[in-house]
């Protein structure tokens, strides 16, 4: 009996995509960025700080700080900066610092590819950057193209990948992250293409974290960017990968994402349009599916509802943004990922920052009853509408009987609603200051949007490390 391939045929129009992304690269290394661009690379570099200093304390960043320490060693004058523990070898900080960046889930994102570009690109190219002794100019390009194919390769995928049952950070980000390191290198486009097809031989990440207080999610984009990092340096060095890997056969787009895979949102545009501008950023440390709802009881709260007012909380919104409905919030992880606990400590507390998902606000028995009495659904026209916008409709139904409703398309970060340059650096200052002082906080804002040298990411584990 011969067995029948029931694999979906993949679109035509693929053909020749891997190679329009690694010419796209190689250019880019000698090609000037728009301004915008880079003054928004500064933005990220400002908010990338801002989520590995306090994520550098958790206990996720310091479990692998010692694989680290033990297993990433680096020559004396060599190497790069692992921020709260010293000079390693680039995969090793790469693997680090890109852990700490998404320990607290404040890290940056791209809506249409439901997907962390900067805890990945960022730690890569950084770290190789630091080793290599790469000037400014060639990292912030590095930089801005590690982002851009993180976000235009997630989006491609999303929301195939997702039903996958994969995590787009770690999925896209180490095939995305290695054409930023590859900028850094000035690969040719061989040596390019052999890159990007031992890097997918990495790409995975599984969503099996969800409701488990599982924090190897926090370990996902390290880990990425560790292997963007080796998979730069292992082709260097000869080894050789499959060519056009996104659309080869057993490659990406069919391992990943055969059932939905939108070359035109990977490939239209390129070179013309940066994609990465539309990036947003976190104003609250969850993730970002919560962030609707958080600003609609905002909003309703600004209007004179409390939380003793609310008998309860109905909350419409996209599929994806659904399936975080879990009212187990045992963990920092689970209140993270909870739409129920958002809604609940919004409504109890003043502000929503990192106090208000920790122990403590877990256990409060007035958020504990509110999380409890918040049903979250899944809605038709979000779902239409969803990953142009994110939608959620939250309704409080109150005690006297009447109902409230604040429905919020676009959630507080995103381009259409933005945070100011100077809210940047105030983010940076309350999430930085109470691990470095406010004032070393206001030092290395000021040093990051200036970005003349590398030496500014030593500086940052210096004071981490009470070195400075």
């Amino acid at each position: 009996m011969t067995a029948t391939d029931t694999r979906p045929a993949l679109d035509a129009g693929l053909d020749g995509a891997t190679d329009a992304l690694v010419a796209w690269t190689v250019a880019a290394r000698t090609t000037p960025l728009p301004a915008e661009v880079e003054h928004h690379v500064r933005r990220l570099l400002v908010d990338y700080v801002a989520a590995v200093v306090p994520g550098s304390r958790t206990q996720p960043a310091q479990a692998v700080a010692g694989h680290v320490a033990t297993s990433y060693g680096a020559a004396p004058g060599s190497g790069a900066t692992a921020v709260g523990l010293g000079r390693v070898s680039a995969p090793g900080a790469a693997l680090l610092n890109g852990t700490s960046c998404h320990s607290l889930e404040v890290d940056d994102g791209y809506t249409p590819g439901s997907v962390h570009p900067t805890s990945v690109a960022f730690p890569a190219v950084l770290a190789e950057a630091e080793a290599l002794g790469s000037d400014t100019e060639t990292t912030v390009r590095a930089l801005a193209v590690g982002h851009e194919a993180v976000s235009r390769l997630a989006a491609a995928g999303h929301p195939a990948t997702w039903r996958n049952h994969f995590h787009n950070t770690p999925l896209a980000g180490v095939v995305g992250a290695t054409c930023g390191v590859a900028v850094l290198h000035g690969l040719d486009e061989d040596t390019l293409h052999h890159a990007l097809g031992i890097a997918a031989s990495h790409a995975g990440g599984l969503f099996a974290f969800l409701g488990q207080s599982a924090e190897v999610k926090r370990m996902h984009p390290g880990k990425a960017a560790r292997d963007a990092v080796a998979s730069v340096e292992l082709a260097v060095a000869g080894l050789t990968g499959p060519r056009a890997i996104i659309e080869a056969k057993h490659g990406y787009v069919e391992a990943f994402a055969a059932d939905g895979f939108d070359v035109e949102r990977l490939l239209g545009g390129l070179g013309e349009r940066w994609v990465m501008l539309d990036s947003y950023v976190k104003p609250y440390p969850s993730c970002r599916h919560l962030h609707g709802p958080i600003d609609a009881v905002l909003a309703l709260k600004r209007d004179g509802v409390s939380a003793a007012d609310v008998a309860s909380v109905d909350v419409a919104t996209y599929t994806v943004a659904s399936h975080h409905a879990s009212t187990e919030v045992d963990s920092l992880l689970d209140a993270q990922m909870s739409i129920p606990f958002a809604i609940a400590t919004t409504l109890v507390h003043d502000e929503v920052g990192l106090t208000e998902f920790d122990d403590a606000a877990r256990l409060d028995p007035a958020v504990r009853s509110l999380v409890e009495r918040v049903t979250v659904r899944a809605d038709a026209q979000a779902d239409a509408d969803y990953p142009t916008l994110r939608t959620a409709v939250v309704t409080l139904r109150l005690t006297d009987g009447r109902e409230v409703v604040e429905r919020v398309p676009v959630p507080y970060g995103e381009p259409g609603n933005p945070v100011s340059d100077e809210e940047m650096t105030a983010k940076m200052v309350r999430l930085c200051g109470p691990v470095i002082g406010a004032d070393a906080a206001r030092s290395l804002a000021d040093d990051l949007w200036a970005f003349t040298s590398l030496d500014v990411v030593a500086h940052v584990d210096e004071h981490c490390r009470g070195v400075a």
